[in-house]
């Protein structure tokens, strides 16, 4: 294996983004909306289809604010069908993602006739070609994808640390944090706006699927060890820089083992990242399945010795 600064500038690509997911993934986690993470991830296709087909140009600007609204939306639409048409909100983001995103594969389509747009980088990105693409930043050349990812992960950072408060306490008693003045509503809606521009932002890198396993795998993996929420960010993004650098590594030698050249970056990343969650499952000092095994043999009662019989005891 040979290792190229190419190389390294798709593993610094796929960490960026992995971090930046999994720091709104920590709250969706925590607010039991891990789906809503898939439901922008798909519904956001429609905004780029729309965006594209208005203005006719692949502009990055223009294509992440279309996807960007059509995200939020998302949001909207379910937040309205579980209110006014009481129904479950699980069923009302399957409801809402899988129509756009069927409204969205049609109109990539018929985009794709127009530009050499690709639906199936849509889907899973092409973080192996982002070094082609670069901008210069400083006097030197830096891959765009790089550059954006680097900015948002940035942008989500400093929300959240400027809102940390607001969102632990919207994130476990939504009603409290009305109570002492903090808008619970306001702060969904600026997850939901983080998610959505995250994602669009992961688009050309890991694409619309793999950034689902960013945004959820990563704070699932940290909530095995901890339940203190500044070190679950911590270590939710450590695992997702981690699974990003396994994952390309995973997928420049794992295939040689089986006589092949190489697989794609974006689902070794996803792969390793399960990895990840599999190794602390088992392992987890409190919750992982070795400890609840001891836990559980510590717990038995003592049986009598088997051909003993125990003593009567003598009353009065």
């Amino acid at each position: 294996m040979t290792w190229i600064p190419e190389d390294s500038w798709i593993v610094l690509t796929g960490a960026l983004c992995a971090m930046a997911c999994a720091l709104p993934g920590c709250f969706l986690v925590l607010r039991k909306m891990s789906m809503m993470g898939d439901a922008i991830s798909h519904a956001v296709l429609p905004g780029l289809a729309t965006a594209f087909l208005v203005t006719g140009s692949r502009a990055s600007l223009t294509m992440f604010l279309g996807a960007a609204v059509v995200g939020v939306l998302t949001a909207v639409f379910t937040q309205w069908i579980t209110r006014l048409g009481n129904v479950d909100q699980g069923a009302a983001m399957g409801i809402v993602f899988t129509t756009l995103f069927a409204l969205g594969l049609v109109l990539i389509r018929s985009a794709a006739d127009k530009v050499d747009l690709d639906p199936s980088c849509v889907l899973y990105g092409a973080i192996e070609l982002t070094p082609l693409d670069t901008v210069t930043l400083f006097g030197y050349l830096v891959p765009r994808a790089t550059l954006v990812s680097g900015i948002v992960f940035l942008l989500n950072l400093g929300i959240i640390v400027a809102l940390f408060k607001e969102f632990r306490l919207s994130a476990f008693d939504s009603g409290l944090a009305d109570t002492l003045g903090f808008s619970s509503h306001f702060l969904h809606y600026l997850l939901m706006v983080m998610v959505a521009v995250t994602t669009v932002a992961a688009f050309e890198a890991v694409g619309s699927v793999i950034v689902i396993a960013m945004l959820i795998v990563p704070a699932a993996t940290a909530l095995l060890l901890t339940h203190r929420l500044g070190l679950v960010l911590l270590l939710a993004c450590l695992f997702g820089a981690s699974s990003a650098f396994l994952g390309h590594l995973g997928a420049i030698t794992v295939p040689t083992w089986f006589g092949f050249q190489d697989t794609n970056t974006s689902g070794m990343m996803a792969t390793a990242a399960g990895f990840l969650f599999l190794i602390v499952w088992i392992v987890a000092p409190r919750t992982g399945l070795v400890a609840q095994f001891f836990h559980k043999r510590t717990d038995l009662p003592d049986l009598p010795s088997q051909g003993k019989k125990a003593r009567p005891t003598a009353s009065r």
